[in-house]
């Protein structure tokens, strides 16, 4: 019995995470509305964007500084789309700047009634998106951050019809029918106290917000008097996000009853007592607050929803009967909410055409009296399902569509293979495989030419090394917001936001073709299933097979040559990483030369002079001059322009304007900088040397982890522990994989095709 007890006792100390507050007084709800004007004076359209900011957080420009900047933000939607949810939807850059840019216009622009239509292909995520969206939604607006309030009424009743004894009958049969429960459908109560004062308790049906009964016409006036935030009266006074505050009115039935009421006393304020407030709580499985169709749930036949027992009770309360009419739709239980249609089809086609006039006009019939519906209505919409609305055309002004396009990112496509398969996964792949596994699924998704892209590149040929003919690659690192590094400088400044805000918007042409995401799940669960081994890592050859079987049976599904652009590229990089990691250096040594050339260039040929940077005597010649510039990659040609050059920069804006004038240090000056990096890229080539002439170094990386390894002599074992540690510790290689992408570039030849290339010409740095 003691387990049972203490079974019990943690269940019955088990609040949950409702957020639970008491229904207030008038007075009481305005007292907080003074405090905290922003958390209660929302609608649903403010309460959505709140949501949003409130798990998204501002996004990361990895380009601040730069003046071009579009404002192409990087968002963690995780918290959103992924945490606690059983089936994640990864949103990719792409879609998260589209839906904050969304929310952003709510916020600015007029609030009318639209339905915000989420159009995408089939198996592009839309439905996993809108019930983690309804799912978080409904967690935020139950909590005291994401909380509105709604009206209630308390109606004394004394002695109604029949006596005490009748209204205690009346009582007990209107318990049963009107649960008390918060998410009841029809919520209503009679209660006696003593035998003296019965109470009529009626949340609105429309739950409407407090602040409608006060009357329109002096309602902005009673605010401006109500609240004290001058920061706040401007915006709610001015924001046309605030304009419902002034312009809506209450639901037919609160404004009959504050009527009614206010004949009987004469004073508002008498009024105002019978009205209490309480949190609006969502419950999506009672379709209170949020209410989503699928396109097979019939509609219901009930339209007009009413209780005798409460119409009853109002029509003795304010007889003659028909004074304060107890009637309402469906659509009352959404309003200040969300009504949401899965996919646009079969029956939700026929509650679309149903919304018409309820989005147009704001207004529903409900018998012979007017409801007001202002709700966020949503719906998820293949591409083949538009036709529906070609008999709309006056709807289309109110139609708002959100592209959901299959994902276009490359971080975001690889982050739902984690999802699916499991973070291991990494574990098998060497390094920027895995990723390049994901640029190919994204080029089936992008079409072929792009006129943004062809606009700012205009010779793609020039980029051969890097790229694909037709830009794709480029194109996939612009989506993923990333302006790669071997871009020319000349392209770099012609990559102004103009050019930027066309190749992001033709992102919205793109992801409606190729592989879907369950396509892509699917061949990489072939692939990884086929590949994947304890003993050998899985390598872009692997890839190469595995794709080109599928180009075989569908010649359409990638570009041509896409494949043996990706490879070059990718042996471009990893030759890259291996020459980062073979290069090792002397900074100081390298900052004492570049301090001494700036210094010696001002001066002639044959004098000797103390450096004012390093204090050491240079002996200024031709050699001394030959020696610097040939590790900074100035040929004897141009070695005379280049010294002038840099003596003009010297003098003209490093000395006179950043030294002197800023009191910048010499190594921070931008000619400093610029002559350092020129120094080291001359560095890291050269030590692709042992790749090219030592073969020894070549057959000790071989031999790396080997017992022949200790063969070697000290400066190769050493040359190459260093090398590996390095590929290790700045890019992720695993020791095995460190291993394995050495012998690749020896295998392939890679230091001496990339060498030659860019001897003779083809190719630039």
């Amino acid at each position: 019995m003691g387990e049972l007890t203490k079974a019990l006792n943690t269940l019955q100390q088990h609040k949950g995470d409702c957020f639970r507050q008491a229904e207030l007084s008038f007075d009481e709800f305005l007292g907080e509305v003074i405090k905290r004007p922003e958390r209660n004076i929302r609608n649903v359209i403010q309460v959505y964007a709140d949501m949003i900011h409130h798990y998204v957080q501002d996004g990361h420009d990895e380009y601040s500084n730069d003046p071009e900047s579009i404002n192409y933000l990087n968002y963690d939607c995780s918290k959103l789309f992924v945490e606690g949810s059983d089936r994640p939807f990864f949103a990719d850059r792409l879609f998260a700047n589209r839906l904050l840019r969304h929310v952003e216009s709510l916020l600015v622009g007029d609030q009318q009634n639209k339905i915000y239509i989420f159009d995408g292909p089939h198996g592009s995520g839309k439905s996993t998106f809108l019930n983690n969206f309804l799912r978080k939604f409904e967690e935020y607006a139950n909590t005291p951050e994401g909380s509105r309030y709604e009206v209630v009424w308390r109606l004394r009743a004394p002695d109604l019809v029949g006596g005490v004894h009748s209204m205690a009958g009346l009582a007990g049969k209107i318990s049963q029918l009107l649960s008390e429960e918060v998410n009841s459908e029809v919520e209503g109560s009679l209660t006696a106290s003593e035998g003296k004062d019965h109470w009529l308790t009626l949340p609105c049906p429309s739950h409407d917000h407090p602040l409608l009964l006060i009357p329109k016409e002096i309602r902005r006036q009673f605010l401006n008097e109500l609240l004290d935030n001058a920061v706040f009266k401007d915006q709610l006074f001015n924001e046309k996000k605030y304009e419902w505050v002034f312009r809506d009115e209450p639901c037919t039935i609160c404004a009959a009853l504050y009527q009614e009421l206010l004949k009987k006393s004469g004073d508002p304020l008498e009024v105002l007592k019978s009205v209490f407030a309480r949190p609006y709580r969502f419950n999506r499985r009672l379709g209170t607050g949020i209410s989503v169709f699928n396109p097979g749930d019939r509609r219901s036949q009930r339209n007009i929803r009413t209780d005798d027992t409460v119409q009853r009770t109002l029509n003795a309360l304010f007889a003659p009967s028909g004074k304060v009419p107890f009637l309402y739709s469906g659509y009352a239980k959404v309003n200040n909410g969300i009504y949401a249609l899965m996919d646009v089809k079969s029956h939700n086609t026929e509650r679309l055409m149903d919304l018409h006039n309820i989005i147009s006009d704001g207004v529903h019939k409900v018998d012979h009296i007017e409801e007001r519906v202002n709700s966020l209505f949503v719906a998820l919409m293949n591409p083949e399902d538009k036709k529906v609305l070609t008999n709309l055309a006056a709807f289309s002004d109110r139609i708002e569509y959100i592209n959901t396009p299959y994902v276009l990112d490359i971080k975001t496509e690889v982050e739902i293979y984690r999802e699916v398969f499991g973070k291991h996964i990494d574990e098998s792949f060497l390094p920027r495989v895995l990723h390049n596994f994901a640029r190919v699924i994204i080029a089936t998704r992008l079409r072929i030419k792009s006129d943004a892209m062809l606009e700012w590149i205009q010779d793609p040929e020039k980029y051969e090394i890097y790229c694909d003919a037709n830009l794709q690659l480029l194109k996939m690192e612009i989506y993923t917001g990333y302006i790669p590094a071997w871009l020319e400088e000349e392209d770099v400044e012609r990559f102004n936001s103009k050019r930027r805000l066309k190749i992001i918007a033709e992102s919205e042409q793109d992801g409606w073709q190729g592989l879907s995401g369950r396509d892509s799940i699917r061949m990489f669960n072939e692939f990884y299933s086929m590949y994947a081994r304890d003993d050998k890592l899985i390598d872009m050859s692997m890839l190469g097979i595995f794709f080109r079987k599928y180009c075989k049976k569908d010649k359409t599904i990638l570009p041509m040559g896409f494949l043996d652009s990706l490879l070059r590229m990718y042996n471009y990089t990893v030759l890259q990483s291996v020459k980062e990691s073979l290069y090792y250096y002397n900074e100081e040594q390298i900052s004492r030369d570049i301090q001494n050339y700036m210094f010696a260039v001002n001066f002639e040929v044959g004098t000797s002079e103390i450096c004012r940077f390093t204090g050491q005597r240079l002996e200024i010649s031709e050699a001394y001059f030959e020696r610097i510039e040939s590790r900074l990659m100035v040929s004897p040609y141009d070695a005379s322009s280049f010294r002038a050059s840099v003596q003009r920069a010297y003098t003209s804006s490093t000395l006179t304007q950043e030294i002197l004038r800023d009191e910048v240090p010499v190594t921070k000056t931008a000619l400093y900088l610029q002559l350092r990096e020129r120094y080291i890229h001359n560095l890291k080539e050269k030590v692709l040397d042992p790749f090219l002439d030592n073969e020894n170094f070549r057959r000790a990386v071989k031999e790396f982890d080997q017992e022949s390894f200790k063969t070697y002599d000290q400066k190769i074992q050493s040359d190459v522990r260093f090398m590996m540690k390095n590929l290790q510790k700045k890019f992720g290689y695993t020791r095995q994989g460190a291993k394995e992408i050495c012998i690749y570039v020896i295998d392939n030849n890679l230091a001496r095709i990339f060498t030659d290339q860019l001897q003779i010409g083809q190719f630039t740095p």
